[in-house]
C-alpha cells in the first residue's frame, strides 16, 4: 500500500474514500457533476484527476490514470454510460473487489 505522502491528497480523506466509506467506482463518480459534465472527455477527466488516488480495497490504492489506461472509450455521453464503462473496465482489470459482482453483470 502506498504512503499518504505519495498522493496529491489523502486516499482516505474527504477528496478520496471519505474515511474508507467509498471505494473504487464511487470515488471516480464523485469527481463529476451528473448535470454539468457531460458529454465527458476521458482525456480531460484524466488530465484533471489522473494523479488522484482511488481506494480499490482495504489494501489497494491506485491512481485514476492507472484505471483509465484500460478504458477504451474517448467520451461518455452521460452518467450511466460513464458508470457502465468504468464498472466493466474495473471488473475486467482486477480493480473491482466487491464479492458477488459477477451476479450483476450479463455474462
Amino acid at each position: 500500500m502506498s504512503d499518504v505522502d505519495d498522493w496529491p491528497h489523502d486516499p482516505d480523506g474527504e477528496q478520496g474514500s471519505e474515511g474508507r466509506r467509498k471505494y473504487g467506482h464511487a470515488v471516480l463518480a464523485k469527481k463529476i457533476d451528473e448535470e454539468e459534465d457531460f458529454p465527458l472527455s476521458a482525456a480531460e477527466y484524466v488530465e484533471e484527476f489522473g494523479d488522484d488516488p482511488v481506494r480499490i480495497s482495504h489494501e489497494q490504492v491506485v491512481s485514476v490514470a492507472e484505471i483509465f489506461e484500460h478504458v477504451g472509450q474517448d467520451e461518455f455521453e452521460d452518467f450511466v454510460e460513464f458508470h457502465q464503462t468504468l464498472g466493466e473496465t474495473m471488473r475486467e482489470n482486477g480493480y473491482w473487489f466487491y464479492e458477488g459482482a459477477e451476479q450483476f453483470v450479463d455474462a
